[in-house]
């Protein structure tokens, strides 16, 4: 659930997974799609200069171009002109495309501004948003471990908001955007690839708005910018494309009890960074913080497993 990456409940265009050698290769492309996602952080340090509005027009931007080379070289657009044509579905990608903007948005804000660590926070919750979702809005029944992982949740966000001394708002807005994203997703009847690139397109004009308005300021990417520069910003559009088409190959041909805990690679990998490499401030309330956070998710990875393995004997049982 880092920046750009699809939710792993959506599994609009999933096939049932396969078995044997493609299940071992599926695993790989998914860790090289979470350690992409991961090591982003590094690459929008880089334009860290820059304004993080305008590095989030300079992303829809560049998105819109790489998928609408994506989609035609996947020769998907009858199925997407027709997605436009559908008023239901084009208000659905509208609000995906907002949701996934303040999603962007957001990480890169943090990135830009040295608060790595909070991005990390938010997509460790991120997962646990969504079992509330789907709790509060699709009416589905919680099991005792995700009451427990609920409570647990709670008790972080109190003890981190008295260590940041303020409500953690950055790592709250990515885990309630992206899961809210997730759910919008559940009713677009289109493949990864194809909603992002409706969602891309319909924030085309936007995009250039914001990187036109932008280029009149001093020190905006088109006037401030060096060589180096220039390529990462011109870069985000396949920074965005390639870890999304990977994580779909993956998400088409292995379970996805597997493939989710493999999401947890991002947030390991931006707490790392944001602690290790950075330097970002860390005391002993932050680590009880994330530590009842990270209590959470065993519990929920768990028992994720234990009803995974009772299936697949259920399963076993019956065939036999």
């Amino acid at each position: 659930m880092t920046d750009g990456q699809m939710p792993t409940g959506d599994v609009t265009s999933a096939r049932a997974p396969d078995t044997g050698g493609s299940v071992e290769r599926g695993v790989q492309v998914g860790v090289a799609a979470y350690l992409i996602w991961g090591f982003l952080t590094i690459y929008w340090k880089q334009l860290s200069a820059f304004d993080a509005v305008e590095l989030i027009g300079w992303r829809m931007l560049t998105a819109a171009v790489v998928m609408a080379l994506l989609t035609t070289a996947r020769r998907s657009w009858p199925p997407l002109l027709a997605s436009f044509r559908d008023r239901g579905t084009l208000a659905r990608l509208v609000l995906a495309a907002l949701l996934l903007t303040v999603n962007w948005g957001s990480y890169v804000w943090a990135v830009v501004n040295d608060r790595v660590i909070e991005t990390a926070l938010g997509y460790f919750i991120a997962p646990l948003a969504t079992m509330a979702i789907g709790v509060t809005v699709l009416h589905e029944r919680p099991t005792a471990a995700q009451r427990f992982a609920f409570v647990c949740a709670s008790c972080a966000v109190v003890i981190l908001t008295f260590s940041y001394g303020r409500p953690p708002w950055i790592a709250l807005v990515l885990a309630g955007t992206w899961s809210l994203y997730g759910l919008t997703k559940r009713s677009v009847a289109l493949g990864p690839v194809a909603s992002l690139s409706g969602e891309t397109f319909v924030l085309f004009v936007p995009a250039v708005a914001i990187v036109a308005i932008s280029s009149t300021h001093s020190g905006s990417v088109v006037s401030a910018a060096s060589g180096v520069e220039w390529g990462f910003a011109l870069g985000t559009g396949l920074i965005t494309a390639i870890p999304l088409t990977l994580f779909a190959s993956a998400a088409q041909s292995i379970p996805f009890t597997l493939l989710g805990p493999l999401n947890l690679l991002v947030p390991v990998i931006n707490f790392g960074l944001g602690w290790a490499l950075y330097g970002e401030p860390m005391p002993i309330g932050r680590f009880v913080g994330f530590a009842f956070v990270w209590l959470a998710l065993l519990v929920v990875m768990a028992e994720r497993v234990r009803s995974g393995r009772r299936h697949q004997t259920a399963g076993l049982a019956a065939v036999t």
